[in-house]
């Protein structure tokens, strides 16, 4: 009898999967492998910065299953999922990791924890550790350019809900299923993709949530398809496919899934993040700064507009009462007025700026309320992330400041010694001893020469 559903030529799963099944490292480039070395380094920095946040704590008490896996800083050991979870929300609960310039989205939040959960628990190498990671960074860059936009319009996070078939395309690599396998995974973790950014409306703390889970789903998705268990071959292309689910407004370009699989590498335009905010951002609050050491006294300032892309306004932008007086620290993250604000008393917008305490403070959102937009119909987003302010002083006079493209983005990228000085401020920040912020620094450079990722349990503290 003929296995169900194998018939016929390759569906878009099967084409991808063919490439990633046989993706050796040696083909890989070299660019392209210093960007997976780079994001593994930043997330285990930021595992060790958010420890001991509460939002970390909670999910730590409510998993409810153990085994051999780590989660980064934490003595108790869990079973794959939950130290995909546990790191995938750890990764990106302070927003504070990569992101994709040109189609926005979080690549190794997602990636990442499902793939070392993977290799940890079936005792696989760093080499397939190193491809999953490459593997699932690849297959999230290039879901994400097919619709781009059009999953926020409908509701829903790319993060969650591409992170998944990300995540499941990283383990599935890592553990070695074949084409039929590897598209199999990819067809059940459709099933399994998920979440809503209703967190945009009092800033909830589930966009935090929704990283891990895709990893943790991707692990189990990649694990089930090990199996032989039967997936939709046509999760992409079918009547009652992934982005007509999840993209309804969108005209799928599907041709970013399959040319060039292997050969170009879109991961190559994964950029890291010297703010810990929305992306977006970023320009805004460079413009900001350089404001604030231009010596402008912000209680003479009447006004301050911005021109912006349309494309911010909902997420960023609106409602602006609103985001004039974010409700909490994680809240004024995604607001662009507090941002700015805070960004020109601190000249910074890091982990520090983002407590509770500040999002209170009146001296900042009494700037933030003098802050407002105007939308720009030639503004580049999301090809380009720009910066612009108007700013008028109470006598009159005018000071404009534009930012052309964000810092740490393609443009203007964080060196790798700028990403190794995030990382130890971040072990900094999570009070961990300096000489295990080396030793994890050491494992990450390395991890091409793992034997097996048995040396991950030197991190559990």
């Amino acid at each position: 009898m003929p296995e169900p559903g194998l018939t016929g030529s390759d569906t878009l799963s099967e084409s991808m999967s063919s490439v990633l099944s046989t993706l050796k490292l040696s083909a890989v480039p070299d660019n392209a492998k210093a960007v997976a070395i780079k994001d593994l380094i930043d997330m285990a920095g930021l595992c060790i910065a958010t420890r001991n946040q509460p939002y970390i704590r909670q999910i730590v008490e409510g998993w409810d299953s153990d085994g051999p896996c780590t989660a980064i800083g934490h003595e108790r050991t869990f079973d794959a999922g939950g130290a995909a979870v546990i790191n995938g929300v750890a990764t990106h609960g302070e927003d504070f990791d990569d992101t994709l310039e040109g189609a926005p989205i979080r690549v190794g939040a997602m990636v990442i924890p499902a793939v070392l959960a993977t290799c940890e628990r079936y005792n696989l190498s760093g080499e397939r550790a190193l491809l999953g990671i490459m593997a699932g960074l690849e297959s999230v860059c290039r879901l994400n350019h097919v619709a781009p936009g059009h999953m926020h319009k409908a509701c829903f996070h790319p993060v969650s809900v591409i992170g998944t078939l990300g995540a499941a395309a990283g383990a599935g690599t890592a553990l070695g299923l074949d084409k039929k396998k590897l598209s199999m995974a990819l067809g059940i973790a459709g099933s399994m993709s998920s979440g809503i950014i209703e967190y945009l409306t009092d800033g909830a703390w589930t966009k935090r949530l929704h990283p891990g889970w895709a990893a943790q789903s991707g692990v189990r998705a990649a694990v089930i398809a090990s199996t032989g268990f039967f997936g939709p071959r046509t999760i992409f292309e079918g009547e009652h496919n992934f982005y007509r689910a999840f993209a309804p407004t969108g005209t799928p370009d599907f041709s970013h899934l399959t040319e060039g699989l292997g050969e170009d590498w879109y991961m190559e335009k994964i950029v890291f993040k010297p703010y810990a905010c929305g992306t977006m951002i970023h320009p805004y609050i460079d413009c900001m700064i350089r404001l604030a050491k231009e010596g402008i006294d912000a209680e003479r300032i009447e006004s301050i507009v911005c021109e912006t892309g349309e494309g911010l306004v909902h997420r960023l932008w609106e409602p602006l009462a609103g985001k004039h007086a974010p409700p909490s620290g994680y809240a004024a993250k995604f607001s662009m007025p507090f941002c700015m604000a805070v960004g020109f008393y601190d000249g910074d917008a890091g982990l520090d700026q983002f407590s509770d305490e500040k999002a209170a403070d009146e001296r900042i959102l009494n700037l933030a309320r003098k802050i407002s937009y105007v939308i720009d119909p030639d503004n580049e987003y999301p090809r380009n992330y720009s910066g612009h302010i108007r700013v008028t002083l109470d006598d009159g006079k005018i000071h404009e400041l534009r930012q052309p493209h964000m810092r740490g983005g393609m443009h203007e990228p964080l060196t790798y010694e700028e990403i190794v000085a995030k990382f130890n401020a971040n072990i900094a920040y999570g009070d961990w001893p300096e000489a295990m912020g080396r030793k994890l620094l050491g494992f990450c450079e390395g991890l091409a020469g793992h034997a097996n990722l048995t040396g991950l349990s030197a991190f559990r503290t």
